[in-house]
C-alpha cells in the first residue's frame, strides 16, 4: 500500500505539471494570436495608406509630399516585418510549449496506467485469496458433514 500512495503523489505532482504546461500553452497561444491580429492591423493600415496615396497622387502631389509618403511606407515596412518576427516568435514558443504539455501529459497517463495495474494485480491477488478462503470453507463444510 505504500508503493500506491507514493504512486498517487506521483500521479498528483503530473496532475500539477500537466495543468501548469496546460496554462503556459494557453497564454503561448493568446500570445500568438494577439501577435497575429496586431501585424493583420499593420498590414491592413498599409493598405489603406497606400490606397489613399494613390487617391492623392492622381490629383497631384508634391515631391516632399512624395518623400514623407516613402519614409512613412519604409517605416511601417520595418514595423510590419518586426511583428512578422514576434509572430513567428510566438508561434514556435507555442509549438515548444504544445510540446511540453504533451509530455507531461503522457508522464501522467504512464502513472496512472502503472496505478490501475497496480490496482488490477491487487485485484487478482484478493480474488485468489478470497477464492482460497472459499475453497477452504466449503471443503471444511463438506468434511463436516460427513
Amino acid at each position: 500500500m505504500a508503493s500506491q500512495t507514493q504512486l498517487e503523489t506521483l500521479i498528483d505532482l503530473a496532475r500539477r505539471e500537466t495543468d501548469d504546461a496546460a496554462k503556459r500553452l494557453g497564454a503561448a497561444l493568446k500570445a500568438a494570436s494577439e501577435a497575429e491580429e496586431k501585424l493583420n492591423m499593420l498590414l491592413g493600415y498599409r493598405d489603406e495608406y497606400g490606397k489613399r496615396f494613390d487617391e492623392t497622387q492622381q490629383a497631384g502631389i508634391t515631391p516632399m509630399a512624395y518623400r514623407n509618403f516613402q519614409a512613412f511606407m519604409a517605416k511601417l515596412d520595418t514595423a510590419i516585418q518586426g511583428q512578422r518576427d514576434i509572430v513567428q516568435h510566438m508561434q514556435q514558443r507555442g509549438a515548444l510549449e504544445k510540446s511540453s504539455w504533451q509530455a507531461a501529459e503522457r508522464k501522467r497517463m504512464s502513472y496512472s496506467t502503472l496505478r490501475d495495474r497496480a490496482v488490477a494485480q491487487q485485484q487478482k491477488v484478493d480474488a485468489k485469496r478470497d477464492q482460497k478462503a472459499m475453497d477452504e470453507h466449503a471443503s471444511r463444510q463438506a468434511f463436516f458433514k460427513r
